[in-house]
Order: structure tokens, then C-alpha cells, then sequence
């Protein structure tokens, strides 16, 4: 069975992650920020230039924005980008696969948040994503991303929940099958349009990856000066057991 998750499947969900993970003082990208603060930002000019790889909405691209920072973002659905580009109309998005994008050495820094690498299922997916990022850096360049972890996938991707209102609806079930380190999302959405109503099915895949092969495929793309930090116990990030954020140096 092909578990891979393909990102043009995350045009059906962009409404629904926009509306309730995208937003708001508990959103990702709001937590996030701390953090950047913390591990990359001082690594990078004021005004230099960001990559945010797998970008989503463009919740993160509009923060980084808003504090003079030059962003591009680079996301796998063109729904997605859509709610992007309107967020953060003076962003440079682009349509791509993390795995399969080239971009000239013009960036200071890059990022990849919210666990969007789990959903490669495979080492060789990793290595071609961090080669393609190595390859976009500046001599010196920082990379940070974050991965949900042993513990994080045991703590969140067991169990079930649902959102409802007059117009739309969505069902999400988690499981983690720790024998194969796949975890597996079936969700199930609603939405009232056009006065009938709308169903979709999204089936999501997360692949937990152990730190030293994060790290190797790091290496084998030619990062260095590898760091990785807890984000709950290193981080202060509460709410965040079991993710992990890898940061590099660009050769």
C-alpha cells in the first residue's frame, strides 16, 4: 500500500487548517516565534532572506515579514498557496515539492515547522529535501526544522475528535502503529456550499523518524554545527511533548 502523502491532497483541508490551526495566539506559527527568536533569527541580518519550506497558509511567512525579514514560500498545494498569497500578498510563494524544488544559494536562513517533514515516508524523501535546501542556502546559512518524535506521536496521534458548526463539519482519527513508526490521520469534512452539502476524505501519513537519522540525513546533505533541542524541555513550549527542532549550518 502507498502511503505517501501527496500534497496537492491537502486542497480539500486548506480551509479547514486555515480556519482552525492558521490563526489566532494559539496557533503554530504564534508559539513558533519564541523559538526563532531564540535558535535562528540572531543568525540572520535584519532584512536578510528566509525560505519557509512546506509554508502552509502563510501564517509564519506574514510574521517573519512583519519583523523586515525577505520571505519565500514554498508549499506543495495550490490551495493552500491561495490562502497564503492572500495573508501575505507581498511574499513570493512558490509551487513545489519539498523533494523536488531548486533554487539558487540567495537565502540566509531557511525553516521547515509544524512537523511537515514527518510526512515524507521515506529516508531518500529526507535526503532529497535537505540536499534541495542546502542547495537554496548562502555559505553559512541556518536551517531549523522540527519533526514529531517517538513521544509525540504517542502522546497525539492516538485517539479522535470533531468540530461542527451551521455550514461545515470535520471527524479526525489518529492512530500510531509504533511496530512500522507510521502514524495514520483519516478526516473526514463537511462543508455547505452552494446549498448542498460537500463531503471530503483526507487519509494523512506521518512517518517517526529517530534523531540520528534525522541527523545523518542532515550530514549527508552537508549540514553542520547539528543542534537539536526539545521543545518542551529545552524550548519551553508547552503542549509540544515529543517534538524536536534540528538546527544546522550550511556548508
Amino acid at each position: 500500500m502507498d502511503l505517501e502523502t501527496v500534497p496537492s491532497q491537502y486542497d480539500d483541508f486548506a480551509w479547514f487548517y486555515d480556519t482552525y490551526w492558521g490563526t489566532g495566539p494559539t496557533s503554530f506559527s504564534t508559539r513558533v516565534v519564541p523559538v526563532l527568536e531564540h535558535l535562528l533569527l540572531p543568525h540572520v541580518r535584519q532584512g536578510g532572506s528566509i525560505l519557509d519550506l512546506c509554508c502552509g497558509t502563510g501564517q509564519l511567512a506574514q510574521e517573519l515579514t512583519a519583523r523586515g525579514y525577505t520571505v519565500t514560500g514554498v508549499d506543495g498545494s495550490a490551495e493552500i498557496l491561495k490562502y497564503a498569497r492572500a495573508r501575505a500578498p507581498t511574499v513570493e510563494f512558490i509551487h513545489a515539492d519539498a523533494r523536488a524544488f531548486s533554487l539558487p544559494p540567495q537565502f540566509d536562513a531557511a525553516v521547515s515547522l509544524y512537523d511537515s517533514l514527518n510526512h515524507l515516508m521515506q529516508a531518500t524523501d529526507l535526503d532529497a529535501t535537505f540536499t534541495n535546501v542546502q542547495g537554496a542556502l548562502k555559505r553559512g546559512g541556518r536551517f531549523l526544522c522540527d519533526f514529531n518524535m517517538l513521544a509525540g506521536f504517542e502522546a497525539r496521534w492516538r485517539g479522535s475528535f470533531g468540530l461542527a458548526a451551521d455550514d461545515h463539519a470535520l471527524v479526525y482519527r489518529s492512530s500510531f502503529d509504533a511496530g512500522s513508526r507510521i502514524g495514520r490521520a483519516a478526516v473526514t469534512m463537511f462543508r455547505l456550499q452552494h446549498n448542498a452539502w460537500r463531503r471530503t476524505d483526507l487519509t494523512l501519513h506521518q512517518r517517526c523518524y529517530p534523531e540520528e537519522e534525522i541527523t545523518r540525513a542532515l550530514r549527508a546533505a552537508g549540514f553542520t554545527e547539528l543542534a537539536a533541542f526539545d521543545a518542551a524541555q529545552d524550548l519551553g513550549m508547552q503542549g509540544n511533548v515529543g517534538r524536536s527542532f534540528f538546527l544546522g549550518r550550511a556548508r
